[in-house]
């Protein structure tokens, strides 16, 4: 069995797992998407969590992100178990702590670009005015502010992108979840994105966790973690595309300790 050591937790850590497990199914269907991923993200850096299709990694993401919970293992997000927070406090998080982005970019297509940035706020509970300034806020930084009526069916992709961060970004977020954010759109415009995401990162501190399978994309990062069937790779090995291609590659069934 092949050990992984990964850095110690640090005080700083916005999240930390340990040893988490995922499975989906039962019987002769059942999957384990994650079989004991120990990990921690420190406050203000950016991470790429890389793997192929069907890794395991947006499974991982998910439960970073209160999106899904492990059937077991533990989960904290600052010093709180994620396993104790009641509904109310994971929708909290989810909303005011966390920003998403992700391939599929999830607008409501009929809806202003406006109404969809400041949809998180309404969520909230935010009055009208303050989703209006808060929103308007963060269209000029993403250089939309004159989209703000337009419908959201109307954009671009690499528009409909920028709509999207700007979304994560209107509860001044701790952490921006970014899962293949340029999956969708061609290659001059996804380094444009990619740009306002790393730009975010450096200038506003926002802990950054990208999903990818660009290894271009995940070498921008401060620091990147393979994962393959479900387990993180040997600290400090690096995967290339036609590695991830080819399941004859890699320590199968590593166990991952920290």
């Amino acid at each position: 069995m092949h050990e992984v050591t990964l850095r110690p937790p640090a005080p700083n850590d916005v999240l930390k797992t340990r040893d988490i497990r995922k499975a989906y199914g039962k019987g002769q269907s059942r999957f384990e998407a994650l079989k004991g991923v120990s990990l921690a993200v420190a406050q203000g850096e950016s991470l790429a969590i890389v793997g192929k299709s069907g890794s395991g990694k947006s499974t991982l993401m998910h439960l970073l992100a209160l999106l899904d919970s492990p059937d077991s293992g533990e989960l904290l997000v600052g010093d709180s178990d994620a396993s104790t927070l009641s509904v109310h406090q994971v929708n909290r998080l989810r909303n005011e702590d966390f920003g998403f982005v992700f391939q599929q970019f999830f607008l409501i297509p009929n809806a202003s670009v406006l109404e969809n940035v400041t949809l998180p706020l309404k969520i909230a509970g935010v009055d009208r005015r303050e989703r209006t300034e808060r929103g308007m806020a963060a269209l000029r930084q993403l250089e939309l502010e004159d989209k703000a009526k337009n419908k959201a069916t109307n954009l671009s992709g690499g528009q409909k992108q920028r709509v999207v961060i700007a979304r994560a970004l209107v509860n001044n977020p701790k952490v921006i979840f970014a899962d293949e954010p340029t999956g969708n759109l061609d290659t001059a415009t996804g380094s444009l994105v990619e740009d306002i995401l790393f730009d975010l990162n450096r200038e506003l501190g926002i802990t950054l966790v990208i999903v990818t399978h660009d290894v271009e994309l995940a070498e921008r990062c401060d620091r990147r973690v393979f994962i393959r069937d479900g387990n993180l790779q040997p600290d400090g090995h690096h995967v290339t595309e036609e590695e991830f291609a080819d399941p004859a590659n890699g320590p199968a069934g590593s166990e991952v300790q920290s």
